[in-house]
């Protein structure tokens, strides 16, 4: 997840799957699964984040962000297989959707910030699924090998992200969040085919993935679109 240096921001890692061949069968199952529990956190995380930005809640700080983040990360690792870990996704979804309310209320405040938020929203939505549909084509290259290649560039930005944060560097803020755009694109058509083609067989962990790399599409591209719109210094 980038950082920001002028608005309240969260940082968050992404995670990468090793990629294993399987059963086709099998593995549409598993997105077929992973789109549903998607499909209701992206809810539950939206109503969050709206309620947060609605009381004006405030933002919960990097530190206890990456706390939060983290630790229910390693909670639903840790439950994957059992009932408890849906309970997990829901607990990290929700905190991430309340990370994301001070961020949401700040841009609402503006002069076009409800159109800048859902223009964002909207983008973020297309992005997604033009790229789901491409990684799934018969035409599209093989993302599998770009598993180092994200991993490095997810490291790099995520450090770059945190200079910007804490010397206060707008520009490099723009920049990595630039640069998290398209790691975040890549990462949907990797991700999308490790689930298909087998290699990411639980669709908790699946959802979570994916749940990340969208939340992270969508932050970088509303500091990106603000920016330009003139609401960023």
């Amino acid at each position: 997840m980038n950082t920001r240096t002028d608005k309240p921001s969260a940082v968050a890692g992404v995670l990468i799957a090793p990629a294993v061949q399987a059963m086709p069968d099998a593995g549409h199952k598993v997105l077929r699964d992973t789109y549903r529990l998607l499909s209701v956190t992206l809810i539950f995380s939206a109503v969050v984040a709206a309620t947060s930005a609605a009381l004006q809640l405030p933002a919960p700080g990097l530190m206890l962000t990456l706390a939060g983040y983290f630790g229910f990360l390693f909670l639903t690792y840790r439950l994957q297989n059992s009932i408890w870990g849906l309970a997990a996704v829901f607990g990290l979804t929700g905190f991430m959707g309340y990370t994301l309310g001070p961020i949401i209320g700040h841009y609402m405040t503006q002069a076009n910030g409800p159109q800048l938020v859902a223009t964002t929203m909207g983008v973020t939505g297309l992005t997604f699924m033009g790229l789901s549909w491409y990684a799934r084509s018969a035409n599209a290259v093989n993302a599998l090998n770009w598993g180092n290649f994200l991993m490095i560039g997810i490291l790099t930005a995520f450090g770059l992200g945190l200079a910007a944060y804490f010397f206060q560097i707008p520009a490099l803020a723009l920049a990595v969040s630039g640069l998290f755009v398209l790691l975040m694109s890549g990462l949907i058509v990797f991700e999308t085919q490790n689930i298909v083609r087998g290699g990411e067989t639980n669709y908790i962990l699946a959802t979570v993935s994916l749940f990340v790399t969208i939340y992270n599409l969508f932050t970088s591209l509303l500091h990106i679109f603000g920016f330009l719109g003139g609401e960023e210094a």
